[in-house]
């Protein structure tokens, strides 16, 4: 057993004690804190099922040892999304209409994390730029398109 790490996880300073050195940050999220949004996929950081924020910026949490990480830096997990107890604008999208067919979902929680961190860093993205941020998750239904949708559904308007 490890010592108590501390981290900021969804706005809150949570103390976890990893079963071992080096166990990543989604394996922490999901047994520890029983967040499960993130999910274990292929385990190599290639599906994006397990994306996280960190700081804003998506991360494969699979690859994250959790001794890596500081206090200070900002996880982000689907389950921190809701603001003032109403869902965020992208997950609700997502909800509206339906994206993903497939039954299982895995690829959803990337979807959504990665469309935040798009969203965070360039609030009126083109199709285009959506695109090539949701094309980093593995999407075995081929609903990308749906999800494209959902996203520029999510984009506040201009006032």
């Amino acid at each position: 057993m490890t010592s108590s790490l501390f981290l900021n996880v969804n706005g809150t300073r949570i103390a976890v004690t990893p079963e071992r050195p080096g166990v990543s940050l989604l394996d922490v999220l999901r047994t520890e804190l029983e967040l499960y949004s993130a999910r274990l996929g292929c385990g190599l950081g290639k599906c994006g099922s397990c994306t996280v924020l960190i700081d804003g910026v998506s991360v494969r949490s699979c690859l994250i040892p959790i001794d890596t990480l500081s206090p200070d830096q900002k996880i982000l997990t689907q389950e921190g999304l809701a603001r003032s107890g109403r869902p965020d604008p992208v997950r609700q999208a997502f909800r509206d209409d339906p994206v993903f067919e497939c039954g299982n979902g895995s690829c959803s929680n990337g979807m959504i994390m990665e469309a935040v961190s798009l969203l965070n860093r360039n609030p009126t993205p083109s199709p285009a730029q959506i695109r090539d941020a949701l094309e980093t998750v593995l999407c075995r239904c081929g609903k990308l398109d749906r999800a494209i949708r959902a996203v520029r559904r999510a984009i506040p308007a201009k006032p």
